[in-house]
Parts: C-alpha cells; sequence; structure tokens
C-alpha cells in the first residue's frame, strides 16, 4: 500500500508541475500587439481627451482611435471606457456636440457619430441617438459639387478629398442599417463611385489626393481637376471606407459589385508601387526612393488594415491576406521601436496634409514631404491596432 501511495504522490506532483507550468507560460506569453498599442496609448493619456492635446479637441481622428480601442473592451472594460468617455465629454443629452457646427459643413467633424452608433448599440442611451441625428442632419444639407458629390468642407468649394470620404460614409451605411434607413446606402455607394471616377489616374490606376470641380484651384490640373499627387494615407482613408461600407451593405444591393470591382482595381495599383525591400508604401506613393519621400506609417497602416479585412470577407484573393501579414510585420520591424519597459513608439506619421486654405498648400511634391512627423500619431495607432486585430497580432 505504502508503494502505491508514494507512486500517487508523484503523479500529483508532476501533475500538479505541469499545471503550475502552463499557467507561468499563459501568463508571461507575449501580449498581442494590438493590446500592446492600446497599452501605449493609455499610458501616454489616461484620458483619450488629452491624448497629445493641451486641452481637449472633439476630432475625426481621436474618435478614430477610440473606436479601435474600444474593440477591445473584451479583453478589459477599461478600453471600452476610454471611448465613451472622450464622447460624453463633448456629446449633450439633448444630442448637441460641442465642437461641432452644422453650419460649417465640414465633413471631418462627422467622423465621431460612428464612435455614437457603437455606443448606442452598447448602452442604449437616448443621447446618442440624438447625436448621430445631430450629424445625419448635416449630412442632409452637406453642399454638393454639380455631379452630386460631397464637399469636403464649406470652405473649400466644389472640393472632393478621398479623406472625406471614410469620414461619412462607414458612419452613413451604418446609420442605415441601424436604423432602416436605406436610402443611405444608395447615397454611400454613389459617393464612392463619384470620388473614384474624378480622382483615378488611368495610366497607374491610383487615386490622387483630391479633385476640385471648378478648376479654381491652384493645386489642380486644369483640365482635369485633380490634385497633383498619390497621397498615402488619402487613398488609405478611400480604401478603408471602401470595406468598411461593404461590411455593412447589403448582399443583394445593385452597386455592391461596383465597389468589389473598385476595391480590387485599386489594391492591385497599390501592390505596384508597394516598396520591394519593406513592403510598405511611401508617403507619396509612386516616388519611393526619391529625395526626402519616406515610408509612411499611417497610410501604409490603413493598406495592411483593408487587405486584411477585405481577404478574409473574400472581397479580395486570399494572397491578399499574405501580403497583409508580410507588411504589419515589416511596419513592427521598420517604423515601431520599443524601450526597456516595452512602451512603443510609431514612427514615420505624418501630421496632416491638406489642400489650399490659407496660409495656401499648393499640395506639391515639397509640400507632402516637407509636413511634419508625429510619433504615435492617432492616425497611424489607430489603423495598427485595428490591422493587427483582423490579423490576430
Amino acid at each position: 500500500m505504502r508503494t502505491f501511495s508514494i507512486f500517487f504522490l508523484f503523479v500529483a506532483l508532476i501533475g500538479c508541475n505541469s499545471k503550475n507550468t502552463k499557467q507561468n507560460s499563459a501568463q508571461t506569453a507575449e501580449p498581442l500587439w494590438s493590446v500592446k498599442f492600446a497599452e501605449m496609448v493609455l499610458h501616454e493619456a489616461d484620458s483619450l481627451i488629452y491624448y497629445q492635446r493641451q486641452k481637449p479637441k472633439y476630432e475625426y481622428d481621436y474618435a478614430f482611435l477610440g473606436d479601435a480601442i474600444y474593440k477591445l473592451k473584451d479583453v478589459d472594460p477599461k478600453y471600452g471606457a476610454y471611448l465613451k468617455d472622450y464622447i460624453d465629454y463633448f456629446l449633450h443629452e439633448d444630442g448637441k456636440i460641442d465642437g461641432q457646427k452644422t453650419s460649417d459643413y465640414n465633413i471631418d467633424r462627422v467622423r465621431p457619430g460612428n464612435s455614437m452608433i457603437t455606443l448606442y448599440q452598447d448602452y442604449g442611451d437616448e443621447k446618442y441617438k440624438l447625436g448621430i441625428e445631430t450629424l445625419v442632419n448635416q449630412m442632409k444639407g452637406q453642399p454638393r459639387t454639380n455631379s452630386g458629390g460631397f464637399w469636403h468642407k464649406k470652405m473649400y468649394p466644389y472640393q472632393m478629398w478621398l479623406d472625406g470620404l471614410y469620414m461619412a460614409s462607414p458612419f452613413l451605411s451604418r446609420y442605415a442599417n441601424e436604423f432602416g434607413q436605406p436610402q443611405w446606402f444608395d447615397e454611400v455607394t454613389f459617393q464612392l463611385q463619384e470620388v473614384y471616377k474624378h480622382t483615378l489616374d488611368e495610366n497607374t490606376g491610383l487615386v490622387y489626393h483630391a479633385w476640385d470641380e471648378s478648376r479654381e484651384q491652384r493645386w489642380c490640373n486644369k483640365e482635369t481637376g485633380q490634385s497633383k499627387h498619390f497621397w498615402s494615407r488619402a487613398t488609405g482613408w478611400y480604401m478603408m471606407a471602401l470595406v468598411d461600407v461593404l461590411e455593412n451593405l447589403p448582399e443583394d444591393h445593385n452597386d455592391r459589385q461596383a465597389l468589389i470591382t473598385i476595391l480590387n482595381d485599386l489594391s492591385e495599383a497599390i501592390l505596384k508601387v508597394q516598396d520591394a525591400e519593406t513592403q510598405l508604401w511611401y508617403q507619396v506613393m509612386d516616388r519611393g526612393g526619391e529625395e526626402r519621400n519616406y515610408l509612411e506609417a499611417s497610410g501604409s497602416a490603413m493598406i495592411i488594415y483593408t487587405f486584411a479585412k477585405g481577404a478574409k470577407n473574400g472581397w479580395l484573393p486570399q494572397s491578399y491576406l499574405e501580403a497583409a501579414n508580410s507588411a504589419f510585420d515589416s511596419t513592427i520591424k521598420n517604423l515601431v521601436s520599443e524601450d526597456e519597459n516595452g512602451s512603443l513608439t510609431l514612427t514615420n506619421t505624418c501630421g496632416a496634409c491638406g489642400l489650399g486654405g490659407n496660409p495656401y498648400r499648393e499640395a506639391d511634391y515639397n509640400y507632402y514631404v516637407s509636413e511634419k512627423k508625429v510619433d504615435n500619431d492617432p492616425k497611424g495607432v489607430a489603423p495598427m491596432i485595428m490591422a493587427a486585430i483582423e490579423l490576430n497580432k
């Protein structure tokens, strides 16, 4: 009997050690990149309201970053609170939004509506619905080109910028779904096709940053109205708009295949200007290796997200999933640094690029490569988190 007791004690100890080894392994497992980037953001500012700002500001890129982190709320509730606290700071119970003025018809200010839909779905608070309606009402009155395209802002008359398609289109397609307003599906698919038609370069298959229907701006081609260059982040905004709209668009919608065709044609063109060594994309997409041009983080991350989501949903060939994985790993290798405490820095994100305005931006090559680069900019970190989630990295 004693022999058997010793034997069973030995087996129990082995099992216990094995269990402890597995637990310790799980506890010491490297966190996913999505979580590491989210932790970097929260470490820099425990409130999104003050992330990289001296004072609170209602802005598209901070809501964009909050949306990305919110996707990790099941990992830790603090990630959900990060977005909710930001939106709640600006949104009043009656639907009024501090920092949003409908009469400006600034399409950037519509992007946080996407966050409000998410919060309305999860919390059901009526103020989110009222805020959503405030932004939908802006889009109902948004000035248009003669051909029907939304102006980017009232201060930029007769101009469509690729950036603006992401600011309004996914929001309006989700609104159509959530509130049974299918006419917005038609509007969104029209806008995506309209800007593509006017910004497409037939020779390369790439899309220019913007289009001026009036041909009055110094930055545009007087024959076509197109701007001068292919800016990687503008292309990234547009690409993300395509896949995020397809996610909500009914399978039987008349324009669904047209959007999938645009996604495939543009993705093919984008691969042709991918840097051969790093699999990333330059700030000015078709002028890789030229003086002062650089591999840009936000545009690359947006393209990676689009490739991953497009391939996973069958809108793009599966080869794009491999391309997304390779490019993501390369972004980590080439554009991300990590200190001894594990804190990350995402480099090479262009702070902002626009056209015209005051002071006037000529949007020539020198302009795009001279704009300030910002470490850990929301416009780079957000798509990195989203891409990491799509790729389970």
